[in-house]
């Protein structure tokens, strides 16, 4: 059944077509057809931004024009005062768009997969060792794990609500970890809760300046404070700790000392290189 428009070049016939085409990809079918041809020669221009529906059909009718051309007949579409569309209308892409590609094609043709590398190649290639080489690097970063003293208001203040609006802020880098309510006096309890951070990527003092206390989390929370902030060291390697602690040991360090570092540190370790050299410790 022909689908029939009015006055396209006008207001009221771009919003008929816009509502028409609100739940439709195409004018008619379920593909490209010369009915939207008709339809997109009628209306001539690319539509304002007002009419969505028509701007996302008209670019993509344009597109298809430009890429592959619009083959098939449709149902039929009457535009009054508008002469339907032809077959010519509907021919293939446009010829300056097909010589391009020819010219595409042949600059393809030019390229030379075993050549030496150019010095935009070269440049490009360093560019992308020295990202890899950047993001290996903050990756590598170092963390701390914080312990942070986050206040209330008042003991009308819903602890479980801070604690949540709290837990809530997320960003690249930072964990939260376990929590506790501790009683201050008179009723109001102060939230305890571990963080761990990236240190190059998470700032503890813009953490509490710029996002705990402030809107909407000062709602709930008066003051936070740190209370512990260390540094989480690297695994040591095992095998560096024992040649390290056996010179120690060999330097006849005072005996005392040198127990209580090793059993402090790496009890099974201690134990082990102790009980093979304390015939030649000085104590």
């Amino acid at each position: 059944m022909a689908v029939t428009f009015f006055d396209l070049s006008s207001a009221a016939g771009l919003k008929n077509l816009d509502a028409y085409l609100l739940t439709r990809s195409y004018i008619t079918g379920y593909q490209a057809s010369k009915d939207d041809i008709t339809v997109y020669t009628a209306v001539g221009k690319p539509p304002s931004a007002e009419y969505v529906n028509v701007a996302r059909w008209f670019n993509h009718i344009d597109a298809l024009l430009r890429i592959s051309g619009v083959t098939a007949e449709g149902s039929g579409v009457t535009i009054e005062g508008f002469a339907p569309a032809t077959g010519e209308t509907v021919a293939t892409p446009p010829v300056a768009d097909s010589k391009a590609a020819a010219d595409d094609d042949d600059d393809d043709d030019d390229v030379d997969l075993f050549g030496e590398e150019t010095e935009e190649e070269k440049k490009a290639a360093e560019e992308r060792a020295a990202s890899v080489k950047a993001s290996i690097k903050k990756k590598e970063s170092g963390k701390s794990s914080v312990l942070l003293d986050v206040k209330p208001w008042d003991d009308e203040t819903d602890m479980k609500k801070l604690e949540e609006a709290v837990r809530g802020v997320q960003m690249e880098g930072l964990l939260w970890g376990a929590s506790k309510l501790v009683a201050v006096g008179y009723g109001i309890k102060k939230l305890q809760i571990m963080l761990t951070i990236v240190d190059d990527l998470v700032s503890v003092d813009t953490l509490i300046e710029e996002v705990l206390q402030e809107e909407p989390i000062n709602e709930y929370v008066q003051s936070c404070d740190i209370v512990a902030f260390n540094k989480i060291c690297k695994k040591l390697d095992p095998f560096v700790v024992t040649n390290v602690l056996k010179k120690l040991v060999m330097v006849n360090l005072n005996g005392n000392i040198v127990t209580s570092i090793l059993r402090k540190s790496i009890p099974i370790l201690a134990r082990n290189i102790i009980d093979k050299r304390r015939p030649s410790i000085n104590v």
